[in-house]
């Protein structure tokens, strides 16, 4: 299955015996909300194509520290995260550093 990913991109990485896949998003529309609402969708349907494809990997929905405070530190946000409804890193776009796991990724034995 080939997915159009735009301007966004799916990143696969590997760490030792752990696989993650990044969704990075912008949140760049005129609407957070309108954002989100697709951002969810195109999660869904990444994690159900992963599940298929390669069920070991955890897919990731990947978010500034910006959209994390504007966003997902609110009562909306955080329902979702409680919810287990996505994952996210968070990270820094000036520095490209990970701020933050949410949850932490699995660790393979």
């Amino acid at each position: 299955m080939f997915v159009d990913l735009g301007a966004e991109q799916l990143l696969a990485a590997e760490k030792s015996e752990k696989k993650i896949a990044v969704e990075i998003k912008s949140f760049a529309g005129p609407s957070l909300i309108d954002d989100l609402e697709k951002a969810i969708g195109q999660f869904v349907l990444y994690h159900d194509v992963l599940a298929n494809l390669e069920p070991e990997r955890v897919l990731y929905l990947a978010v500034t520290e910006f959209i994390y405070l504007d966003l997902f530190a609110e009562p909306v946000g955080q329902l979702l995260l409680e919810k287990r409804r996505i994952r996210l890193m968070v990270f820094n776009p000036e520095t490209e550093v990970i701020q933050q796991w949410t949850p932490e990724p699995p660790i393979v034995r």
